[in-house]
């Protein structure tokens, strides 16, 4: 069992125990997939994102701690961000809180209904391990999204082997397992209407979210503090 796995579970047994506090046992898949993808770092923040349309930048801002400590978390964010943009010509990379969230179009990794990654695809990832290489305090999401185009269960699996698809090449470059967290979304959280082809070809992406490790934020809490 590869870490990534090993890590899953972990934030399998996180989502039974949010779903039994919260008494939200009549969540369907995609719910609970989503509240997975919290639980992989800042669980708060992740619902949160949920309820706003984007698990990855809940997530981010759930890890946000703030004050001092959060101003030196942002500004070795600013710096990588920088690079990102600048190594990454097919995704798009965006600074959130004290993060970073880097999407790629599905389409520039896969092949159609596949999860399969293409050879062409793999420059780009394997910048962004270089770069995750140099940033072994923190932690990373990794979430699958598709359009709606099929049954809800089929789209579901299929964002979240992309995901792991893309998470498993990372740690072929040296991205450690243990950083990282995987989540399939399915159709649950479009940035575009559906009725369109370019709609529905931004829906189908793969976001990484980038975010201080807890092991960070405490050592920086204790170092500075925090505004909260």
């Amino acid at each position: 069992m590869n870490s990534t796995m090993t890590r899953a579970g972990t934030v399998f047994s996180l989502t039974a125990f949010l779903l039994a506090a919260s008494g939200c046992a009549s969540l369907n898949r995609t719910e609970k997939g989503a509240i997975i993808g919290a639980a992989s770092g800042a669980a708060v923040g992740g619902v949160v994102g949920k309820a706003a349309g984007s698990t990855s930048k809940g997530v981010i801002i759930g890890a946000v701690i703030g004050g001092a400590a959060g101003a030196v978390i942002g500004r070795q964010m600013d710096q990588k961000a920088e690079e990102l943009d600048a190594e990454l010509e097919n995704a798009e990379v965006e600074r959130v809180g004290e993060g970073i969230l880097v999407t790629f179009e599905s389409g520039l990794l896969f092949d159609f209904d596949s999860s399969t990654l293409r050879a062409a695809s793999r420059t780009n990832l394997t910048e962004l391990a270089g770069t995750l290489n140099e940033m072994a305090d923190t932690e990373l999401l990794v979430a699958g999204h598709t359009d709606s185009v099929g049954s809800d269960d089929y789209n579901f699996s299929l964002s979240e082997r992309r995901a792991q698809a893309a998470a498993d090449y990372l740690m072929s470059r040296g991205v450690s397992g243990s950083r990282i967290n995987i989540v399939g979304l399915g159709e649950t959280e479009p940035v575009d209407t559906n009725d369109t082809a370019a709609g529905r070809q931004a829906n189908r992406r793969v976001e990484v979210a980038i975010y201080a490790s807890e092991e960070m934020r405490e050592e920086l809490r204790t170092r500075y503090g925090t505004g909260n």
